[in-house]
This record gives C-alpha cells, structure tokens and sequence, in this order.
C-alpha cells in the first residue's frame, strides 16, 4: 500500500478524533463492555491514532496488536504512545501504558495485508479496527477480508472511511473538474488492486449483510475552518491537486490556480462502519 508520512497523520489526527460519530463509538463500547480484557487488532494502524482514540471508550485491561507494513510508522506508534500515556514501559517487544487508570498492553506487528492476512487475522482477538483505510482497497480484497472475518465471528469497528463528499468555501470555478479527476485518481491501485474509493462503505455493508452482520454506519465528516485547521487544509488540497496533476485529466494552470485558492471552509466526507455477527 502507498505510504503515509508521520508528519501528515500527526496533523490530521485532532480532526479525525472529533470526527467519528460517538454515537457508533458507544455501541462499540457497550458491546465490549464485558471483556477484561478485551483484545483488538488495528490494521494499518500507522501511528497509533486509532488506539488513542478508542481506547478511552473501552474497558479497564486492553490488549492492542498494531499492524502495519510500514516499519517508520510502527516506530512512530511505539514513539506517541509512549509520550501519551501516562506510564509507559517496555514489555517484550511491545509496550505496557497506563493511560486513564486502564491498562492497555500494546503490540507492534509489521505485516503486509495482502499475502498475511489470514495470519494477522489468527492472532486472538475480539475486536478489528481500521481508521482511514478500506476506501484504499479494491472489491476483491475487500471480499477476502470480509470473508475471513466471518469464517473467524469476527466483528470491524472502522472509521473515516472517504466518502467522496467534498465541498470549500467559497466556492472555485474548477470544484467539479478537480473533484471528479481526484476520485478518479482514488481508485487507482494503492497496492491491493483498483481501490474502491468512496463506494468502499456500500461495498462493505452489503457484503457484510450478506453473511449475516448486523451493520451499523455513520457519517463522520471532517468540517474543516482555516481558523483553526489551515495546516491541515492547506496540506490537504496540495494532496489533492498533486494527485489531480497525476491523473492529467485537468489542465495544469487550472490545477494551479485551485490550489493557490484561498479557502474558508472545506468538508470531507467519510463514514464510520460498525458490523458484528447477531447476539
């Protein structure tokens, strides 16, 4: 799968902790309530955002097994981690936090999704988590993986999967091209096939329901305000205009002058799936 750089999840992580939809990430909560100690596997978990964010939510003693394939960003988790928790000491080849008054064991596995899958999968655990990564998938692997998890009764909590919403303020003559030659550019090969962009949600539920999964979804937008995020807006649409350059279906001067735009606002739709086999 393409890589994502440290510096980039560490600016978009505060808008994708306030962006998840609570209400989804208490049924999760209730439906772990239980387990001591609940046991998650969070895949493509780059620097450990997801933990940090879902973690507070769950119960008193958790078991994390992080997962990536990039070495950078596990190092980067064990790094923030650390630094977040209140305690944090060496245990084996993971981590021991505190962090809240909960326990929380962590473990770093550096896979590739695609040909270890069924041995990521294999590992113990009650939970599967993603953030961020299933509109970068194709439909093919998206089936293989859904299937694992029902041949397991595993259940995914994942968030912030893109939705192709898209929409600044004020307004620019070149939205419409810009935007329709960047989905195309989503569902190029991000190294799992042609990537199901923001039809991966609609994939997954239908696939999902098919076997029996209750399945739950909400929107999880980014509402971005130069205020207070122009960082991450200005890195954002640079993304997106490199990646419109890349597809070559918008003349460069236009790409150009979008991107030097000054901009307000700018929101970006995702959705946040919870799908469990029936109780």
């Amino acid at each position: 799968m393409s890589g994502f750089s440290p510096e980039w999840l560490a600016l978009r992580e505060p808008v994708d902790h306030r962006s998840r939809d609570e209400g989804l990430a208490g049924r999760v909560a209730t439906r772990f309530a239980a387990h001591q100690p609940v046991r998650i596997t969070d895949l493509g978990c780059g620097a450990g955002s997801n933990l940090r964010a879902t973690a507070p939510r769950l119960g008193p003693s958790q078991e994390w097994t992080l997962v990536d394939y990039d070495p950078r960003l596990l190092a980067a988790a064990r790094e923030r981690l650390s630094a977040w928790a209140d305690t944090a000491e060496e245990s084996g080849e993971g981590l021991a936090l505190v962090k809240g008054g909960r326990r929380i064991g962590v473990r770093f596995v550096q896979a590739d999704l695609d040909r270890e899958l069924d041995a990521v999968l294999d590992r113990p655990t009650d939970l599967v988590t993603a953030a961020a990564l299933f509109d970068l998938v194709s439909a093919p692997w998206l089936r293989r993986f859904i299937e694992a998890l029902a041949a397991r009764a595993l259940p995914l909590y994942t968030v912030l999967s893109y939705d192709g919403v898209e929409a600044r303020g004020p307004a620019h003559p070149a939205d419409g091209a810009i935007f329709a030659a960047f989905h195309h550019h989503q569902r190029t090969d991000k190294g799992f096939g042609p990537a199901a962009g923001p039809d991966a949600t609609a994939i997954m539920a239908s696939m999902f329901a098919e076997r029996g999964y209750e399945v739950h979804t909400a929107p999880s937008p980014w509402q971005l305000h130069a205020a207070e995020d122009r960082a991450l807006m200005v890195s954002l649409s640079s993304g997106i205009a490199g990646a419109v350059r890349e597809t070559r279906m918008v003349a460069p001067e236009l790409v150009d002058a979008w991107e030097a735009a000054a901009v307000e606002t700018h929101t970006v739709g995702h959705l946040d799936v919870f799908a469990a086999p029936a109780l």
